[in-house]
């Protein structure tokens, strides 16, 4: 990408109503666009991010043996009040419609019922099970608050998983490999000792649940953690009973702030009977599937980092999740910096270059601003001193190296 082609913009000021430090940096540096309250455009940087985000979730839902796919957000209203979630007292994120034959829509905000109804189409034997499927979709849901920037929003893109399987220990397998496939995906993302697997409330999918809670003071969730014996707790069932089966105290545990950034379920059988979802067994007996669903918040998991990571002069991204890997940087030496633009473009690195006729402090705060893991400054002073320099936006330490050194080291990163 040169940056001349570039779009976007950036500014140095976030919109007066947005109160979330995500989204003011991620507004400013041109990753996203604020269209109302709870509702962000992905820009071409945030997209990148988000698309590198989706990659490595991918990459561990696949290891799994999941099957991708994706489903409409349209959904009807007989599927959802067969097992009771239509109404607004059991689920009040609905956002609903009426078609123009006057039949009721919803816009979807979970999919754990149409995934369920769909596979009536393709499960009917034992021989038929386990399956598991999981989609990035955009889920709408119509929360009354939307303060948290992309960390909490009306519309935001999700990884929903769901498991269909003939038992329970079939079924117990595959939701603890999913654990393990979940903290894989957080340790990649640079947040895996700051993620905890919390004992949580199930709210509107079922009794109890597991959360995957980051620990970020923007968040809006407390739980309480004992970082030895990884346990964790949300504050809403933090009650006796739960600490006697868990066998921890409260004077053993630490209160601290996070965001959700994942959750798994388990519906047993239930959700599976409401819906009509059944196998026959290998003695022809019909027998209800047991189904569990697994959701990461993908846009979620970009504020998160921002929140986190970022630091006075902008964006700070890990290298697997910034939009490019190098952001390469000329004053009044075009030529030179091509060279090594063409290069790196050449071996499949990830690159911006920054060819705009701008004064040098005005590149260097919007190279700051986004947060790009690595800078390449091509400059007569750095020409003359040797080469080019370079600087990690993380440690903002800085060295002068050959051009050739430059290339061969973003290469070994």
């Amino acid at each position: 990408m040169r940056q001349s082609q570039l779009f976007t913009k950036t500014q140095k000021f976030a919109p007066k109503d947005e109160q979330a430090k995500n989204a003011q940096l991620l507004i400013r540096a041109g990753y996203i666009h604020k269209e109302m309250a709870g509702a962000y455009s992905l820009l071409p940087l945030g997209q990148r991010s988000v698309e590198k985000i989706k990659q490595i979730v991918r990459e561990e839902m696949n290891a799994l043996g999941a099957n991708e796919l994706i489903m409409t957000g349209l959904q009807r209203r007989d599927l959802w009040d067969r097992t009771g979630r239509w109404d607004d007292d059991a689920v009040d994120v609905w956002f609903k419609s009426s078609l123009k034959n006057g039949r009721e829509v919803g816009f979807g905000w979970s999919h754990e019922e149409p995934i369920g109804d769909m596979m009536q189409s393709h499960i009917n034997s034992f021989r038929d099970l386990p399956v598991y499927v999981y989609q990035f979709q955009t889920k709408l849901r119509n929360e009354l608050r939307a303060k948290s920037g992309i960390m909490r929003g009306r519309e935001f893109v999700m990884k929903d998983m769901y498991s269909f399987s003939a038992n329970a220990a079939q079924h117990d397998a595959f939701y603890n490999a999913c654990i393990d496939a979940y903290k894989r995906v957080f340790d990649r993302l640079g947040i895996g000792e700051d993620t905890f697997v919390t004992f949580a409330d199930g709210g509107a999918f079922t009794a109890f649940s597991h959360e995957f809670q980051t620990v970020c003071e923007a968040g809006e969730d407390v739980i309480y953690i004992n970082r030895e014996r990884g346990i964790a707790i949300n504050e809403e069932v933090l009650t006796e009973e739960t600490l006697t089966e868990l066998n921890v105290t409260r004077d053993e545990l630490e209160e601290v702030r996070t965001a959700e950034t994942g959750n798994i379920f388990n519906f047993g059988t239930e959700k599976a009977e409401s819906i009509g979802l059944s196998f026959t067994d290998e003695n022809g007996k019909s027998i209800p599937v047991h189904m569990g669903s697994y959701g990461i918040g993908i846009t979620r998991l970009l504020g998160v980092l921002v929140e986190k990571l970022a630091d006075e002069e902008g964006i700070v991204l890990p290298e697997n999740v910034a939009p490019y890997k190098v952001h390469l940087i000329d004053i009044e030496a075009a030529d030179q910096a091509e060279d090594i633009y063409l290069a790196l473009l050449e071996k499949g690195m990830d690159v911006m270059w920054d060819d705009r006729d701008l004064r040098p402090g005005a590149k260097f705060a919007d190279s700051d601003l986004i947060g790009i893991p690595w800078r390449i400054v091509v400059s007569k002073r750095s020409l003359e001193a040797g080469g080019v320099e370079i600087t990690s936006r993380r440690t903002k330490e800085s060295e002068i190296v050959s051009k050739d050194d430059a290339i061969s080291k973003m290469l070994a990163l």
